[in-house]
């Protein structure tokens, strides 16, 4: 099945707090002068116009980046994700939102390499018109956990991978978390992120328990939600599991949560969390 379109979600909560994260996971690896490798398993268009009928339909952007593009006072470790947005924008007119491959692509240092697995044909098209001439990144056609099997491990030897599916089909966690399991016995030392979204407890938590379950070690979770986890048929957060996650990041994340909180919750519901799911 390859019906889903990100850009009817682009900018949403669900894509503030994922991008928000894969910051604070890519500036870390800025401070040594080595090059890293950056996989995008399910990149998609790599970014999208607010102002399409695709992005209107819904204007789910309304619910995450449209209300944060105008607060003026925002802690340290969101700058570097507003530079992002900004970086694709035109003075202070909010039009086009960054997909995960813009947001890593922007901190790309000349050494550094970038390559983005897409499936679905329109969105691949995308990609490579998005990047067309990038010599530092490279637009594969292929499923992604299929990338994950091509090109791991990379000659970087370090650098991240952001696993972000549609969970579409019904065995999708299956084979994400085979996926995952066979990615971290090739490559131990990469960070590997995995987006997941949270529209009921049971299935978010049966997805944590695999990964306790999985013998990876050093795995930190962390939950951003807008509505009570009670409503099935929408939307309600996101979270992301990260292996080998940076020093101090779940610090950053308490020290963040409960502003984007206090930012987008929905009359005040939903909440957040951070958990250590398997320790180093």
């Amino acid at each position: 099945m390859l019906s889903y379109r990100h850009g009817f979600h682009a900018g949403n909560h669900a894509d503030v707090f994922k991008h928000l994260v894969l910051t604070l996971l890519v500036r870390p690896l800025l401070n040594k002068e080595k090059p890293f490798f950056y996989l995008d398993t399910h990149a998609a268009a790599g970014r999208y116009d607010l102002g399409s009928a695709m992005a209107r339909k819904n204007r789910e952007y309304e619910t995450g980046i449209g209300p944060l593009w105008k607060v003026k006072a925002a802690p340290e470790a969101v700058r570097d994700y507003f530079e992002t947005v900004r970086a694709i924008n035109s003075g202070d007119k909010l039009r086009f939102y960054p997909g995960s491959p813009r947001v890593v692509r922007h901190f790309l240092r000349p050494g550094d390499r970038m390559a983005l697995s897409e499936l679905h044909p329109n969105e691949v098209k995308v990609l490579g018109d998005e990047f067309a001439g990038d010599k530092q990144v490279k637009i594969h056609h292929l499923d992604g956990y299929q990338a994950l099997k091509a090109l791991l491990p990379p000659a970087e030897r370090r650098g991240l991978v952001l696993i972000d599916p549609a969970f579409e089909l019904r065995d999708e966690r299956r084979r994400l978390l085979d996926a995952v399991k066979e990615a971290y016995r090739r490559w131990a030392t990469g960070i590997f992120a995995v987006w997941y979204p949270i529209q009921d407890r049971a299935t978010a938590d049966d997805l944590l328990r695999r990964f306790k379950k999985s013998g990876i070690r050093n795995i930190l979770a962390a939950e951003f939600k807008v509505l009570p986890d009670d409503e099935p048929l929408r939307l309600n957060g996101s979270g992301m599991i990260v292996i080998n996650p940076p020093w101090r990041l779940d610090q950053q994340l308490n020290d963040l949560l409960p502003w984007l909180w206090e930012q987008l919750a929905i009359e005040k519901q939903g909440a957040w969390r951070v958990e250590w799911l398997v320790p180093e």
